[in-house]
């Protein structure tokens, strides 16, 4: 299924032209716009899915094969020196686009952005960790 309003599906599909790197049957790769570093790529599904939770998990799995053949071909060609997979749920965890995709972040040393991805860590008492632990046992 495909969006006739979702800027991705048209990205995806090749109906808008984007610097892409790799496509196949279901995905698309293309360099981000708005890079947070040199060959800062998504893998984009053909088909839409709004969000992580709306994807089928054949297509997630998939996705995430392509991230890692993605990952090793970046590395070798770019010299990173490290990589990060970002794939964002929802507004509060800085989704802006509403097309499930998977950010494929090399990271350099000393690089300008160099800190991004960084959190401060949370602390619970052993109680609530019990507690939170339980809540989500399956």
């Amino acid at each position: 299924m495909k969006d006739d309003n979702c800027i991705f599906c048209k990205l995806a599909s090749g109906e808008i032209p984007t610097n892409s790197i790799y496509e196949d049957d279901m995905f698309r790769v293309i360099l981000d716009a708005a890079p947070a570093s040199k060959g800062h790529a998504l893998i984009i599904p053909k088909e839409h899915y709004a969000n992580l939770y709306e994807i089928d998990e054949k297509t997630a799995g998939e996705a995430m094969i392509l991230a890692k053949k993605m990952a090793v071909h970046m590395t070798e060609k770019l010299q990173c020196d490290g990589f990060n997979l970002v794939q964002n749920n929802g507004e509060i965890a800085g989704q802006t686009v509403f097309h499930f995709h998977l950010h494929l972040i090399p990271r350099y040393k000393g690089m300008k952005n160099e800190d991004i991805l960084m959190w401060n860590h949370e602390t619970f008492t052993e109680d609530e960790m019990k507690e939170i632990c339980a809540s989500l046992k399956m």
